[in-house]
């Protein structure tokens, strides 16, 4: 194996649309993935951009991405990054790159003046959730998420 991590570029886009496929049906979750090609551009590179990611590659083949922003915990007063996504491909867990990306994406952070990493796993996903617990991750059972979409984001948003 040739593992590597680097900044992800434009050319990347469409690995990463590919890797979020994936991504999208391990977790059970495909019918919402809409993302395209020129939304992750944007939000990666356009001119309000405001995520940053990472891929990793084995050699020229793409084995994973991670996507992150920047975050503030109000309460403490904590910048953090907000880490939207993680994936390596089946082949390439347990093979130690989750642990790379994940200590590569703590250096960016703690460069940007961060001190801690925010995330999100689902209930189900006890892999994942063992991973991050391995490395120190403290995981609250009491916060819930929420979200307002489609029409209700819709009619808050109306004047």
């Amino acid at each position: 194996m040739n593992l590597q991590i680097k900044p992800t570029s434009s050319r990347d886009i469409p690995a990463i649309i590919e890797l979020m496929r994936e991504f999208a049906s391990y977790e059970n979750l495909s019918q919402y993935l809409e993302i395209t090609g020129e939304k992750l551009n944007e939000a990666l590179f356009g001119r309000n951009g405001f995520v940053e990611g990472l891929m990793a590659f084995d050699g020229e083949t793409p084995v994973g991405y991670a996507l992150f922003f920047p975050y503030f915990s109000s309460f403490r007063g904590q910048r953090s990054l907000y880490l939207e996504d993680i994936y390596i491909t089946e082949r390439y867990r347990n093979s130690g790159l989750g642990e790379k990306m994940l200590r590569h994406i703590a250096r960016i952070a703690r460069r940007q003046g961060a001190v801690r990493i925010d995330f999100q796993v689902l209930k189900w996903n006890t892999p994942a959730i063992n991973f991050y617990l391995k490395h120190g991750a403290v995981m609250d059972e009491e916060e819930r998420h929420f979200k307002f979409t489609d029409q209700a984001f819709e009619r808050l948003a109306s004047d």
